[in-house]
């Protein structure tokens, strides 16, 4: 670490430590040096690296101080502290027999890290930020011509292997077989893991079999999972006989074919369920006479129809609850069903996927029909706002949670939905529109909520707080989204009075989407008060890369000259073209392909000498094929003209794959 930021580094600490005793607690496993050593590297191409006794972090990871880091900061530090630190047992004591086994050591340590997190914030609410991050990034993976196994079967750059796949598909493997096993079984399993092969290299045979062993449950077919690619589709429905008391709800799965895998084997998939009565309250599972306590169903065939009897009123079903397998569902729930399940459903994630899929819903609707707001300002959209104010209301909940329910599917969820066709302009107005709706059916609310949810006292990174400053800013962004003269002013202020670094770039990242000369206001006061704190920059110019307008490409091709910028700089790099490429939907896929043309020519530059980051920008191209037929020609063109120059191995395979699997 660099002289000067002993001051940053107190969160770090603290964060090891509650790893440390959090794994003696759950997993029973102990740190076996006198020393652990952490490194925190300024320019470092990735976020850490585990290193037995002599953990290396990016500095964005280790230095915090509330003036300089966001709650955001504070939670990806103490995370990917504990994920470097647990891998001193999955990664360093049992390493990996060779490279393919590389999600044994990644998918179950940040399988490790999310059950730590989730024990130290709040649980469902960790639920619903991972379930996001894997729709948002492992969903179009799968989907694409990049499609793996999470155990991939081949590869031309070992740099390539490290993607969502392998991580966060990897880690949800683990944890559905823990959700299969049951948590004792699971332990039993773990231990068992370590007992036979401490000190050696493994393979997911190894793992897999010390889990069936120690449950005495036959995982051969779990084991595809590792093997086939793609992301599983279920469609389910109910019918209710109301004369026999009988449920029956039907599922089918399909895992559609992936580059290599035109014909895939049904999954084992667990299939947590709920049967809600007229009145909100859970009716029992009863099926062949017993009585299910958690709601697992085992979901093994192409077609399954499960009875449930003795259902005195007509149910709705709550399905894959605590998002306990990741498939993509499909239901015959209509809107009142899923507005029901908006109000009464008691699993967490569940009622937040419902608000999820109701605003989804709108949004692709309007977004088919081009520039046609309907679906996204009518009483439709009314009745969302409505539910979602009275979960808001609700303290019950918790300040986090209630923070979640506010934020909106994002363009890429929109557009992921979509499929096909997808016209990323259209996306964006259906979003605008939606969020202003919401803003302006229920402002008194937010009002309100903006107005309550402050936390006392100096500042504190810890969840509570952290949860009630994120409900005051999600509260306060869909009311700038109406973008009415007394919402920029409040917006103003909260940026002037900030005193803390969460507050402060969330307020300028919502200034930075508006058409006011505040906009340019907030943009040079934060860059004079910061310009010498680099990660502080980095934010700065991250902002400016994700600010939805018209000339963002412009904005961010003229910042790529500015005296703070550095193509050398692999976090400046990510902050401005990796943010515009990965968080600017719009922008990036503008529609005279300027936006492809800046990132092909960007990338061609910073793979000469840096061929693991420009592979990953180029990652941005994954999804090419599902836009509108005038948008797939520039990002082609963009394509072909990489492809036919010279690439490190490294973008090579990223570029041809991703042309070659449309």
């Amino acid at each position: 670490m660099e002289p000067g930021k002993e001051d940053r580094c107190g969160w770090a600490m603290e964060s090891l430590k509650r790893a440390m005793r959090w794994d003696e607690e759950r997993f029973g496993l102990e740190y076996d040096l006198d020393v652990f050593n952490i490194v925190a590297v300024s320019d470092f191409n990735m976020g850490a690296m585990e290193n037995k006794g002599l953990n290396i972090f990016n500095d964005k990871l280790v230095l915090a101080r509330p003036d300089t880091a966001s709650d955001g900061d504070y939670a990806s530090i103490e995370s990917v502290i504990a994920h470097e630190y647990f891998h001193n047992w999955t990664g360093d004591r049992v390493t990996c027999r060779d490279w393919f086994q590389l999600c044994l050591k990644e998918g179950l340590t940040v399988f490790r890290d999310q059950e730590f997190t989730g024990d130290v914030r709040m649980g469902p609410v960790e639920r619903i930020i991972t379930a996001r991050l894997l729709k948002t990034h492992q969903f179009p993976e799968d989907a694409g011509p990049l499609a793996h196994p999470v155990r991939p079967a081949s590869y031309i750059e070992i740099n390539n292997f490290y993607t969502s796949t392998v991580y966060e598909k990897g880690a949800e493997v683990c944890r559905m077989l823990q959700t299969l096993l049951g948590r004792d079984a699971f332990r039993k399993g773990i231990d068992l893991y370590f007992e036979r092969h401490d000190g050696e290299a493994a393979t997911v045979e190894d793992f897999v079999a010390a889990m069936a062993d120690a449950s005495g449950r036959d995982l051969t077919q779990f084991m595809r999972w590792y093997t086939q690619s793609g992301t599983p589709e279920l469609a389910c429905s109910l019918d209710y006989d109301p004369h026999k008391k009988i449920a029956r709800l039907k599922v089918s799965q399909v895992v559609p074919p992936t580059p290599g895998q035109t014909s895939k084997e049904p999954m084992h998939i667990p299939l947590k369920v709920g049967l809600i009565g007229a009145n909100g309250a859970e009716l029992p599972l009863n099926i062949d006479g017993e009585v299910l306590p958690d709601g697992l169903l085992e979901v093994t065939e192409r077609e399954q129809v499960f009875e449930f009897h003795d259902v005195p009123v007509q149910p709705t079903p709550s399905l894959l609850r605590d998002f306990s397998a990741p498939v993509r569902l499909t239901t015959s729930l209509d809107s009142d069903q899923i507005e029901f399940l908006m109000m009464h459903d008691s699993d967490p994630f569940n009622r937040w996927q419902a608000a999820q899929t109701y605003a989804t819903n709108l949004m692709t609707a309007a977004a088919r029909n081009g520039f046609d707001k309907g679906p996204v300002t009518g009483k439709e959209a009314v009745r969302l706002a409505q539910a979602l104010a009275a979960t808001v209301r609700d303290e019950t909940l918790g300040a986090a949670y209630r923070a979640e329910a506010l934020k909106l599917p994002s363009e890429s969820d929109i557009a992921r939905e979509l499929g096909r066709n997808v016209d990323t302009d259209a996306v964006l107005h259906a979003r605008n529109a939606l969020r202003a709706k919401i803003g302006e059916t229920i402002g008194e609310t937010l009002t309100e909520i903006y107005g309550a949810a402050t936390p006392q006292g100096e500042f504190s990174p810890d969840p509570e707080s952290a949860g009630l400053r994120a409900l005051r800013n999600a509260a306060l962004d869909l009311l700038t989204a109406t973008e009415t003269q007394d919402a920029i002013d409040r917006t103003l202020r909260h940026y002037r009075d900030a005193s803390n670094m969460t507050d402060a770039i969330m307020a300028l990242s919502m200034l930075s989407h508006v058409q006011s000369p505040v906009r340019d206001e907030v943009l040079a006061d934060f860059y004079q008060c910061w310009q010498d704190e680099p990660l502080v920059l980095d934010k700065w110019f991250a902002v400016q890369a994700r600010a939805v307008r018209p000339d963002s490409v412009e904005t961010v091709r003229g910042l790529l000259a500015h005296p703070k910028f550095s193509l050398k700089n692999p976090n400046r790099v990510r902050a401005l073209i990796g943010s515009f490429a990965q968080a600017n939907p719009s922008g990036f896929n503008r529609g005279d392909g300027e936006g492809y043309r800046f990132l092909a020519e960007q990338a061609l530059e910073i793979d000469r000498f840096n061929p693991h980051v420009a592979a990953r920008l180029l990652g941005a191209f994954e999804s090419w094929y599902t836009l509108e037929p005038k948008r797939q020609a520039h990002a082609k063109a963009a394509l072909e003209s990489l492809a036919g120059q010279e690439l490190s191995t490294d973008s090579y395979e990223i570029v041809t794959k991703t042309l070659g699997g449309a």
